[in-house]
């Protein structure tokens, strides 16, 4: 088990400003030919089924990033980078050689950000999860609900995908421990910050279960709680930076607990992007778990469609 050739790899495509003269979904097979050119018939189908360009965007980058993490890291030419699914449905790629997984791998796509987490020459099971969130993307309709029905009403609507008490330390404890908010914070402000703890929580929730292979609706999720989870600072720039741990922008202690019990095998790393996003990654290594525990999830760094485009091309065949 284990190797002294691990790679981590995590990588952000920004979507917003791409094919710019897309604005619907069908425009996408004109001015995104080339990218589409790279995907199988079915995932083309996937893309285009979206109503809404924006979404099409990030299932097109997402698709691409998960052929392109196998192809660049597995050493598999473009074509042959055949994606199957797990027991779980999640999405895996086996060397039909060997029946292994060269690279393990996630992806989180909200409001125009695609985030890709990987693992590479790993020698053993290691299990990934990512989640990217924007904690300003519903701004309207989260005050209008909360300042109609009450912040309590909110969390209640939510309170289903939460740990069995995450709901109420949302309603009753926030305020008085999560750190940074202003002494003088009134009103949309509040609101604000108790927004960003949230989606906070909604971030790691969603990240820890990727890892485990299921979905939110898995039927463990009232036992699954991060205690004291804190919120990171908001970045100060649209990047993300290993100095910026002193800022409080990256978190990596987490207390989380499963039917009650310290999870002890989960490397967490909470990171803020910008003052809105922030990106979550959970891997472990289940028959190690020391390996994963030791592994640094250092900083998201952004790749560019034309990088991805350039690297499929040079790899058809």
């Amino acid at each position: 088990m284990g190797s002294d050739n691990v790679q981590i790899i995590q990588y952000l495509v920004d979507t917003r400003k791409l094919w710019p003269e897309a604005t619907k979904t069908k425009d996408l097979e004109n001015e995104a030919a080339r990218a589409l050119a790279l995907l199988t018939e079915d995932e083309k189908k996937a893309v285009l089924r979206y109503y809404f360009v924006a979404d099409a965007k990030m299932s097109l980058a997402s698709h691409l990033l998960k052929h392109w993490v196998v192809s660049i890291y597995a050493g598999v030419p473009w074509w042959e980078t055949k994606l199957t699914r797990d027991e779980k449905t999640k999405p895996i790629y086996r060397d039909p050689a060997t029946g292994k997984q060269p690279v393990a791998f996630n992806v989180s796509h909200q409001c125009g950000i695609v985030a890709l987490v990987a693992v590479a020459g790993y020698d053993g099971q290691v299990d990934v999860g990512t989640d990217v969130v924007c904690t300003t993307e519903r701004r309207t309709r989260d005050h209008r609900v909360i300042n109609t029905e009450g912040w309590g009403k909110f969390v209640d609507m939510h309170a289903d995908v939460f740990g069995r008490s995450e709901a109420h330390y949302l309603k009753s404890d926030l305020l008085s421990t999560q750190p940074g908010l202003p002494p003088l914070a009134r009103g949309d402000e509040i609101v604000d910050f108790k927004l960003r703890c949230f989606y906070t929580l909604w971030c790691l929730r969603e990240a820890y279960v990727k890892m485990t292979g299921d979905a939110l609706l898995a039927p463990w999720l009232k036992d699954l709680e991060f205690k004291r989870f804190r919120a990171p600072s908001p970045g100060r720039a649209f990047e993300q930076r290993e100095e910026a741990v002193e800022n409080q922008e990256v978190i990596k202690d987490h207390e989380v607990l499963f039917h009650g019990n310290k999870v002890d095998d989960a490397n967490i790393c909470l990171r803020s992007l910008g003052p809105d996003y922030m990106t979550c990654t959970a891997v472990r290594t289940p028959a190690k778990k020391e390996d994963a525990l030791a592994w640094d999830l250092g900083t998201f760094e952004f790749l560019s469609m034309e990088q991805i485009l350039d690297d499929a091309e040079a790899r058809l065949s």
